[in-house]
């Protein structure tokens, strides 16, 4: 092929424009590159592909770039003498590693149509050669025992896994280091004089030096000692680390934030509407410290005017600045026990951004229009200036609506109008939501009561009153209008989604309802309306809890994306989050996008949809994170506690058993398939129960239990119960030849008292169904904590 020739190829690449829009000498596409090489048929060297694509010399080290980027993705591949393939050509699967405690894992493909949409099984044999969270290419081997399709490592594609926090162990003058994250089952090797003097027992971090290899363990090196593990804050300290939580400031970030004046300058107020003289207040939790917005509602005609004031956080945080770049990594703020790690330098989060009273603040305001209905007719933003009137909380706000004649009360009587406005709208809105179909699960949370020590001392239930309500329902109307006004002026932009169950789901809550004589409206694609009518059917019933959670797992998880499916658990056609910009950075983009189409531009942040995949996995990241620390808060409260007897309810079902929430404690632990009885037990997915194959003996979903501690770990945070009170038990019955035993554990007429079953883990993968008589680890209860703004969505 002459170069002439070569150049004219590359001149028709379908995909020139788009690279010509990224860097000023366009390179040949991807798509390019695959095409070029499968039209050759055969593997190719990297100066093969030079004079192919006629790559110049000074284009050279940007392609190679672009090369090692398709081979860590997995599109393409070296052969053993350094040629390029292309992966699918070699039948090879791409992927990302999940690691499990025992030893083995799977391999998470990025196409799952490559294997009929299942996870590959990766032995431990293979598993030694890789970290959880690597990139790896495999070929499939066949089938498992258990009959899943079983993986072989070929390539490594990326290491993932560079520093890990863990703790130390000194065997036979070798220390050595084990993961806090059990899912990295390899022990790191550390030379002696690498150990920092590191004790055993302590947290330490370790940056690796060598990476695992087929006939070689991980080495590293210790980087810091963060105590010991029993310390007060340990568990938040390991946390961060674990999940790679960013949780230092960069200097730069910390800079600019104190830069800025500490209180709002007369130069800021430019193009702003004054609303200060408005009595806007805010109305938060007793321990919040960022106040991002505040509320005020006045009589209109025969509706009502509602302003929703926001922290106008964008104006201080502006695109690719160091504070942006920080917000962007941590993505929201997370809320430990005792402990936040903020979005932004308190400076503005506490500081200059936070609606705190009776000072200045710059706020970007939602004017809306209510009718007379609760439907909002028309709506305006605009930037402003504003100043809070008060710092009210929840409880206070509950407490004088419902006694406006009592001692706070008069103490507020100045605000007790204007409160009494806002609640009005608030019960025309509430018409609303009912008449839209929002399904409103009966859920409550716990807070956790902690000693001088920092440990738990109790754990109490928390339930959301009418201003909680009150406050999502004005933060709900906001957001509605925030995501319509881009939608309606074209704007791309980042939506809260919500699709509905997936066909499996759906199909497993219809074969689960008819049991109960339920059915689920709807067709193939139900709506929240058909939810709702089914709860209102369940409320009132005894097995109520256990209908509700199965109708909460069928859902998907809420995430952000580009694509607008709308919020099938509110019921709006669009829905984005605006109204917590010092928290969330989706709102900060929010924002932008709408001052833009204020200012008749555009906000062009990048590559919408990588945006929200960010975000998604930021709020995930802060889950999984604040999951362990409650977890192991727990478990630590639970130590004294071995032996103890409790009442409990079923909050989870597994193929390894079944996770029991204690009611006195809001505490939950597993019991373990082989703590059931000496019985085959099979795991139905569909009927969310256990069944003993000889015996008969069922244990379902929300059934009560009397259960024993048996025993607590700290290490995984892990606490097993026994089942006493069994009646008769198994064992007796299979001994007497009888296979009636207990045939079903019987449901208590009282609905449990602890409502964290709602909160349980949703969607989350089910293990093939099968008879379990062996011990499988337990996972993680997914309750959520009680301190996090839930209120405001």
């Amino acid at each position: 092929m002459t170069k002439k020739t070569q150049a004219h190829k590359r001149s028709h690449d379908p995909h020139a424009a788009r690279e010509a829009s990224r860097y000023g000498t366009p390179l040949p596409s991807r798509e390019m590159i695959l095409n070029s090489m499968t039209e050759q048929g055969a593997p190719l060297s990297v100066e093969q592909l030079y004079l192919l694509l006629d790559i110049s010399q000074d284009e050279r080290e940007i392609f190679n770039r672009r090369l090692n980027a398709m081979e860590r993705e997995g599109q393409i591949i070296k052969n053993r003498k350094g040629a390029l393939c292309i992966a699918d050509k070699l039948d090879l699967i791409a992927g990302v590693v999940q690691g499990h405690p025992d030893g083995f894992g799977f391999l998470i493909p990025d196409d799952k149509t490559k294997c009929h949409g299942e996870d590959l099984f990766l032995s431990p044999k293979e598993m030694s050669q890789v970290m959880h969270g690597d990139r790896a290419m495999v070929r499939m081997v066949g089938l498992d025992r258990r009959g899943r399709p079983e993986a072989k490592l070929v390539e490594v594609l990326e290491r993932r896994t560079h520093k890990l926090v863990g703790r130390v162990i000194h065997s036979t003058g070798v220390t050595i280091v084990t993961a806090e994250d059990k899912r990295i089952n390899l022990d790191i090797l550390i030379p002696y004089h690498l150990d920092m003097n590191a004790k055993a027992g302590q947290v330490v971090m370790v940056e690796l030096t060598e990476q695992p290899a087929a006939h070689a363990q991980p080495m590293g090196k210790v980087i810091e000692i963060l105590g010991n593990y029993a310390d007060s804050g340990m568990e938040i300290e390991i946390a961060l680390r674990k999940h790679n939580l960013p949780h230092e400031f960069s200097a730069e970030a910390i800079a600019l934030a104190e830069s800025y004046p500490k209180l709002v300058q007369a130069d800021d107020y430019k193009n702003r509407i004054d609303s200060r003289a408005i009595p806007l207040i805010t109305i938060d939790g007793e321990t919040a410290r960022d106040f991002d917005d505040a509320v005020f509602a006045e009589p209109q005609g025969k509706g009502w005017r509602l302003l929703v004031a926001i922290a106008d956080v964008s104006f201080y945080v502006k695109p690719k600045d160091a504070l942006d770049k920080g917000a962007f990594d941590r993505g929201n703020s997370v809320y430990f026990p005792r402990r936040v790690i903020p979005m932004l330098p308190e400076a503005l989060s506490n500081g200059l951004c936070s609606l705190n009273p009776d000072v200045e603040r710059l706020c970007m305001i939602c004017d809306m229009q209510v009718d007379g209905l609760g439907v909002v007719k028309q709506y305006k933003f605009y930037p402003s200036v504003m100043r809070s009137k008060a710092r009210m909380t929840y409880t206070q706000v509950h407490e004088i609506l419902q006694h406006p004649a009592a001692p706070l009360a008069q103490e507020y009587a100045w605000l007790v109008p204007h409160l009494t406005h806002l609640n009005s709208v608030y019960k025309l809105m509430l018409m609303q939501r009912e008449k839209r179909g929002a399904i409103e699960f009966e859920t409550s949370e716990t807070i956790m009561v902690f000693n001088d020590n920092g440990k738990i001392d109790s754990i109490v239930p928390s339930h959301r009153n009418e201003a909680h309500k009150l406050i999502e329902e004005c933060m709900l109307a906001a957001n509605v209008c925030a995501a319509d006004f881009l939608n309606a002026h074209e704007h791309p932009a980042l939506y809260r989604i919500h699709e509905g169950p997936t066909p499996e789901k759906l199909e497993l809550l219809r074969t689960f309802m008819a049991e109960f004589g339920f059915g689920v409206g709807g067709g193939a694609k139900p709506h929240a309306k058909d939810y709702g009518k089914l709860l209102d059917q369940i409320r009132q019933r005894p097995d109520a809890q256990l209908l509700q959670t199965v109708l909460l797992r069928s859902m998907q998880q809420a995430v952000y994306s580009p694509d607008n499916v709308g919020h099938f658990g509110l019921a709006y056609e669009a829905y984005a989050h605006f109204t917590s910009p010092i928290r969330r950075y989706p709102d900060l983009l929010i924002h932008r996008a709408i001052k833009a189409v204020l200012n008749g531009d555009k906000y062009k942040p990048g590559d919408w949809s990588q945006l929200g995949t960010q975000c998604s996995m930021t709020e995930r990241r802060a889950d999984d994170a604040t999951r362990d620390v409650s977890n192991w808060l727990k478990c630590f409260y639970m130590q004294d506690k071995i032996g103890e007897v409790f009442e409990g309810s079923v909050a989870g079902v597994t193929s390894f058993g079944l996770f029991v929430a204690l009611d006195s404690v809001y505490v939950e632990g597993l019991l373990h398939v082989t703590e059931l009885g000496n019985d085959y037990f099979h795991y139905d997915k569909a009927r969310h129960e256990m069944a003993g194959e000889r015996s008969g003996v069922r244990y379902r979903l929300g059934d009560r239990l009397t259960i024993k501690v048996a025993r607590v770990d700290l290490e995984t945070a892990k606490i097993d119960f026994s089942l006493v009170n069994k009646n008769k038990s198994l064992d007796d019955s299979v001994k007497d030849g009888s296979a009636t035993g207990q045939r079903r554990v019987e449901q208590s007429s009282k609905p449990s008292s602890n409502k964290l079953t709602a909160k349980s883990s949703v969607g989350a993968k089910a293990k093939p169904k099968a008879a379990q008589a062996f011990k499988n680890p337990a996972k993680p209860s997914k309750s959520k904590r009680s301190h996090k703004k839930t209120a405001k969505r």
